[in-house]
């Protein structure tokens, strides 16, 4: 199954970061980190969509069965870099496509509002937004390793057994239709 994360987090050595990797090692899940790809400030001039990171992060989430979009809150939204990143795709990488929503927290009631920007953004694009988001606050990450706490990682996997249940029915919805 051909599930990406996209990490929306910049700072190196954060906890989307981390959270980020966890999933990529725990679950055998590719990620783009938008930090290393490095899209310019989307200004909608014609040479941008032709470059050659962009071309290739437009595949990639086009050849994707699933999604899982990862971001921290800043300011009550998902990061502003991953907002530019989205604004590359179109409807022809996203229609359908099973996607799951975790957002990172400074703790209290953050993460929320970014989980619903980001899935007001991903219904533009007709994305299929699984019901199952997640919200990590600093306390459900283990600081000595890098990683989550087991309980953070019985969430996470409950959520990504979720993504991959409605990916296959994606794909069986995709091969009955042929």
């Amino acid at each position: 199954m051909n599930v990406l994360t996209i990490n929306g987090g910049m700072p190196k050595g954060g906890r989307t970061e981390w959270l980020t990797r966890f999933i990529a090692k725990e679950f055998q899940i590719p990620y783009i980190d938008i930090s290393e790809i490095q899209l310019p400030l989307l200004t909608g001039e014609q040479e941008q969509w032709e470059l050659p990171n962009v071309v290739s992060f437009k595949k990639k989430v086009k050849e994707a069965e699933g999604i899982i979009l990862i971001s921290p809150e800043y300011h009550g939204g998902m990061s502003g870099a991953l907002k530019n990143t989205l604004d590359y795709l179109t409807r022809e990488e996203l229609i359908h496509k099973p996607t799951a929503l975790l957002a990172t927290a400074g703790g209290g009631k953050g993460g929320m509002n970014c989980l619903n920007n980001m899935r007001t953004v991903m219904r533009g694009f007709y994305a299929n937004v699984i019901p199952r988001q997640i919200i990590l606050d600093p306390d459900c990450f283990d600081y000595k390793d890098g990683s989550v706490l087991e309980s953070s990682r019985q969430v996470l996997a409950k959520m990504v057994d979720e993504l991959k249940m409605y990916v296959s029915m994606s794909q069986f919805l995709i091969t009955s239709k042929e």
